[in-house]
């Protein structure tokens, strides 16, 4: 049996050790310090924005169409195995585009996507205002519409893949804290482990394990603020729920009247700390209102925030060998995308290994 350590249990860790569990020869470990989705996983609005994303070509469109397949055999592979029903909302992710946005770069994607078999609809004001008469603007021009795209909760997902990650035989060890790697040992503060395989999939805290192997990964945080918003009535009409964005701004639909509302993007500064700023989280309510007005009936029942991590000087997200070793293996800094590309990342690792 090939031993292999993952360091991390967020929606990333949990993906790639129920995909390694599939694989017979394997003997997989988890190890997290916290909770399973306890820290940036445990913040996401689980908005799987892969079509509409304006990715064509190269690694960021392969990894989402990857991700984006997957995931339909994947969900329904998890709940038979488990039992668990992952909430999904299948009715697609709608973005508004504003007077001072470019339409014909929506047209030429909307062509792109077709050539490559997905679907993206361009939405006329009227039709728009037809279909989500909650949307309220003079300065919106039309609507990109993207079926296939869905919302997943993220917390549930990765509970379901630790579920049945288990199941396969992966061994979770949780409340352990990694110290050091030394000769094929990865040691922590209960002790050794021997392994053939690491893979680091702790967001932020991959980079003092790096740090740790000579090797430092440079991520950074970026944090993203969130509520939670309870209305007497369902915004728009019932039977048709999809996700709404504008101005980088998600409205996601959870039923009971009941709404997420994010995310905001904040930077840290030059010590590199973040520190919420409530105010910020005003300033996207109001912005959210500005073509939604409903939303300012609603009550907030529930705010939250949570670090992501951000490469700094490459790409986002970094999966590949660490350089130096051939057994170590990063999927890490995965940004705002760690919902969307945990599927892809899962097999990448897997091809990686293999």
């Amino acid at each position: 049996m090939t031993k292999v350590i993952v360091v991390g249990c967020g929606i990333i860790g949990a993906a790639i050790a129920y995909e390694l569990s599939l694989m017979s020869h394997l003997d997989v470990t988890v190890i997290e310090q916290n909770k399973p989705a306890s820290d940036s996983t445990g913040a996401a609005l689980g908005v799987l924005m892969g079509i509409i994303s304006g990715k064509t070509k190269s690694r960021a469109w392969r990894l989402r169409e990857k991700s984006l397949k997957r995931y339909e055999t994947l969900l329904p592979e998890l709940e038979s195995q488990t039992g668990t029903t992952i909430p999904v909302n299948r009715q697609g992710i709608l973005k508004l585009v504003f007077a001072e946005d470019k339409l014909e770069k929506w047209q030429k994607l909307q062509q792109t996507r077709q050539e490559q078999g997905w679907q993206l609809a361009i939405w006329h004001r009227e039709y728009l205002f037809q279909k989500c008469p909650q949307i309220e603007n003079d300065n919106i021009i039309a609507g990109i519409y993207s079926p296939q795209d869905r919302q997943i909760n993220p917390k549930i997902l990765t509970e379901a893949l630790v579920k049945a990650a288990t199941q396969n035989g992966v061994n979770f060890q949780l409340g352990v804290r990694v110290t050091d790697y030394k000769n094929q040992l990865l040691v922590t503060n209960q002790g050794l482990l021997e392994l053939d395989y690491l893979i680091i999939a702790a967001g932020l805290g991959s980079t003092p394990l790096t740090t740790s192997l000579q090797q430092t990964l440079d991520l950074r945080p970026v944090l993203g603020q969130a509520m939670k918003i309870k209305l007497e009535k369902t915004l728009g009409l019932k039977d048709f729920q999809p996700v709404i964005t504008g101005k980088d701004i998600h409205i996601v639909p959870l039923g009971n009247q009941e709404y997420w509302l994010g995310a905001t993007v904040e930077f840290p500064d030059e010590a590199g700390e973040v520190i919420a700023e409530t105010e910020l989280l005003e300033t996207l309510k109001q912005n959210a209102i500005a073509f939604c007005p409903a939303l300012a009936n609603g009550k907030v029942i529930e705010t939250w925030y949570g670090k992501r991590p951000r490469p700094q000087g490459q790409a986002a997200p970094v999966i590949e060998k660490l350089a130096g070793y051939d057994n170590i293996i990063l999927a890490t800094g995965h940004y705002r995308n760690g919902v969307l590309l945990a599927p892809a990342t899962a097999l990448e690792v897997r091809d990686l290994i293999s």
